[in-house]
């Protein structure tokens, strides 16, 4: 186990606001968009899913780290948040799937964090106050210091992120002898996007983010899955290009998240930052073309404005019922749909994995 130093340790808020912990994982200082998730298991996942690189993450559950960290639960090649604020962080844990302890996860992957924080107080802060850039220290403990420093980090509005955690070169997937070939265009996929794919004997091909149509196009695939990621959309006209040719082609297409919100852009809707987002794995969804709910995963801080849907010939078929925000779309006269939540769902409920099945039928009409 790595030496476990806990040392004083600063959260400070954009608009001053200033929590006092200690030190967890790597000895340091992170910055980034603060941001909370509501889910009361799956940690591991959670921090590895791209769409959050640029966040710290505040963890609204009591307990962090108490059944440690396990191979099988990554959802990409390593650690993506950019650091960690919880209650209280076990530096054991018990559970026999676990390879090491979270500590040693955080240290070996050069996480900064900070723990033993109210996290219900600071959570009812960014409620109020809404989704802003902060900065964690357990090396600079001085408020004006780390003032200065916060000043100069990026707002998230106008940031692209997805080409900084995209695959660097195309692979393949999937056994030759399988059913209908599918470009995944990655802007930040989660393994477990993949693996409900092949699950359904598909063949996969992934893509970096910025690869043009032509070069999809040229391995033959029936169909296209865009992913989601990181990032604001409205800072990635090179995807919205690609998704209206792979319009354009009239062939099948499904997005999550990421995608989802690139497809609504290249139908000509809008995006816009939310006040805080949505994150956590209890969001109910109405489905308006079956009139069922569903629970859903959800990670993203941006959603599709509800205006010009008509001239746009997009269609909602899911909303969000906290909010009202758009849930999901099909595009008219296409056989194309995306949902702005995640029904691979690890972690999460299994409410919707149809949409897989539902994809897999317009691949085979």
């Amino acid at each position: 186990m790595a030496q476990i130093s806990k040392l004083p340790s600063v959260l400070l808020l954009e608009d001053g606001t200033v929590f006092h912990g200690t030190s967890i994982g790597k000895i340091g200082t992170t910055t980034g968009e603060i941001c909370f998730n509501t889910g009361l298991t799956g940690y591991q996942e959670i921090f590895t899913d791209p769409s959050y690189v640029g966040q710290i993450l505040v963890a609204t559950v009591d307990h962090i780290g108490n059944y440690g960290i396990s191979e099988e639960d990554i959802e990409s090649e390593g650690i993506k948040i950019a650091g960690l604020v919880c209650k209280n962080f076990a530096h054991h844990f018990s559970r026999k799937m676990a390879k090491y302890s979270i500590h040693d996860y955080f240290t070996e992957n050069s996480l900064v964090g900070i723990g033993d924080i109210d996290t219900r107080q600071l959570v009812r802060h960014i409620r109020q106050k809404g989704a802003m850039n902060a900065i964690i220290s357990s090396e600079v403990l001085d408020i004006e210091e780390l003032k200065a420093m916060l000043a100069k980090v990026p707002s998230m509005n106008g940031l692209e992120l997805a080409t900084s955690v995209s695959t660097k070169e195309a692979f393949e997937i999937g056994s030759e002898n399988t059913g209908k070939k599918v470009a995944v265009l990655d802007l930040g996929h989660k393994k477990n996007i993949l693996r409900c794919l092949l699950e359904r004997d598909l063949r996969l091909k992934v893509f970096p983010a910025e690869t043009s149509f032509a070069e999809m196009e040229a391995w033959g695939p029936e169909g296209y899955m865009i992913t989601n990621g990181p990032g604001d959309p409205g800072a990635m006209p090179y995807a919205v290009a690609t998704v209206q040719e792979i319009l354009a082609s009239n062939k099948p297409m499904f997005g999550i998240c990421m995608g989802h919100q690139i497809i609504g852009r290249a139908c000509g809707l809008e995006t816009f930052k939310m006040f805080n987002g949505h994150r956590g794995l209890n969001h109910p969804v109405k489905n308006l073309i079956t009139g069922h709910s569903e629970i859903t995963s959800q990670n993203h801080g941006f959603a599709l404005k509800n205006e010009g849907l008509e001239e746009a010939g997009v269609e909602v078929t899911h909303v969000h019922l906290n909010d009202d925000t758009i849930a999901g779309i099909r595009v008219k006269g296409k056989k194309v749909f995306s949902v702005q939540y995640h029904p691979e769902s690890n972690p999460g409920p299994h409410d919707s994995r149809y949409l897989f099945d539902d994809f897999v039928t317009l691949l085979n009409n």
